[in-house]
C-alpha cells in the first residue's frame, strides 16, 4: 500500500499570502484556520526559537480539524547552543509542552546549524536515545559529509527519518537517491531553496519545475517503503510557498484546493 502523502509549506503566518491565498481581509488570528482548508499540515518554524505556552499550543489545536497535522522544530537551544548536550531537561519539557497538540503532533524535526560536523558525532548519539520512543523525529544535517551508511545505520537504530532538504547543503542528485534509502518508517521532505534572496512573498519569482519534476519521479518509490511522507515547502523555494504546494501536488496527480474556493480573492494559479 502506498503511504500516505502529507503536504503542506513551511510556516502559515504571512501577511504578503493575503490576496494571494488568503481571503482578502484576513485577520492574522484566523490564518490557520483558513489554512487548513487546503492543505493538512504544516511545519511550525517558531518551536525553533523558544518554548511556546500552553495557550498558544492548546490555541493551534481548537482552530484545526482533528486530522490536521502538525511537525515542530526542536528549539534551537537544543541543536545550536547546548549542541545535544546536556538538554534533557529541554527536552522533556518541549516534548511535553507539544503533546498538548494531542493527535495533531507529527514528527519533530532536528535542525543541526551548518557548522554542525561529523566531529560532534558522539555528543549527537548519546542524545538519540534520548528521544521519547513514542514520538517521531527527523533530523537535517547541513554539512554533506554526515551523509555516510554509518549515519544512516545510526538513525535507522533509533527509527529517526533522515530530512532531505532541497537547499544549498546536500546535493540534490544525493537527495534523490536517499529516497531509496529510508531510515525510518516515515519520510519527512523539504524543499528551501538556494538562498534566502527573495523577500516577497506574495508571488512564485523562480521556475523550480525542473526540481518539483525530479521530486514528482521519486516520491511514489519512496511512498513504497514507508507508512507516512510528510513535505514542506519554503517561501525561499519559489517564492511562494502555497503556489510551490500545488504544483507538486498537480505533478503527483493528487486533488489541489483552488484559492478562490477558501474566499473571494485573486488565484496565482
Amino acid at each position: 500500500m502506498s503511504a500516505r502523502l502529507r503536504l503542506g509549506t513551511q510556516g502559515w503566518n504571512y501577511p504578503a499570502w493575503v490576496g494571494p491565498f488568503y481571503p482578502e481581509g484576513t485577520r492574522a488570528v484566523d490564518f490557520l484556520r483558513t489554512f487548513t482548508r487546503a492543505f493538512d499540515a504544516v511545519e511550525i518554524d517558531s518551536t525553533f526559537y523558544a518554548i511556546p505556552p500552553a495557550s498558544t499550543v492548546r490555541g493551534w489545536a481548537s482552530r484545526t480539524p482533528p486530522e490536521f497535522t502538525f511537525t515542530c522544530k526542536l528549539p534551537q537551544e537544543i541543536t545550536h547552543e547546548r549542541r545535544f548536550v546536556g538538554a534533557a531537561d529541554v527536552l522533556q519539557a518541549f516534548t511535553d509542552r507539544m503533546r498538548e497538540l494531542g493527535p495533531r503532533l507529527g514528527p519533530i524535526l532536528i535542525q543541526c546549524g551548518p557548522d554542525f560536523s561529523p566531529a560532534e558525532v558522539d555528543a549527537f548519539a548519546a542524545f538519540l536515545p534520548l528521544l521519547p520512543s513514542d514520538l517521531r523525529f527527523a533530523v537535517e544535517f547541513r554539512q554533506a559529509a554526515w551523509i555516510r551508511k554509518r549515519t544512516l545505520a545510526m538513525l535507522e537504530r533509533h527509527g529517526v527519518a533522515l530530512a532531505l532538504s532541497d537547499g544549498r547543503w546536500i546535493p540534490r542528485e544525493w537527495l534523490l537517491k536517499l529516497c531509496e534509502q529510508p531510515t525510518a518508517d516515515f519520510a519527512y521532505l523539504r524543499w528551501m531553496g538556494p538562498d534566502r534572496s527573495i523577500v516577497d512573498y506574495s508571488r512564485l519569482q523562480v521556475d523550480r519545475g525542473a526540481e518539483l519534476d525530479a521530486w514528482s519521479r521519486m516520491i511514489p518509490a519512496l511512498q513504497s517503503q514507508v507508512r507516512e511522507v510528510y513535505g514542506f515547502v519554503n517561501n525561499h523555494f519559489a517564492g511562494h510557498g502555497p503556489a510551490s504546494v500545488r504544483m507538486l501536488q498537480e505533478r503527483l496527480g493528487l486533488p489541489t484546493v483552488d484559492p478562490r474556493s477558501i474566499g473571494d480573492q485573486p488565484s496565482l494559479f
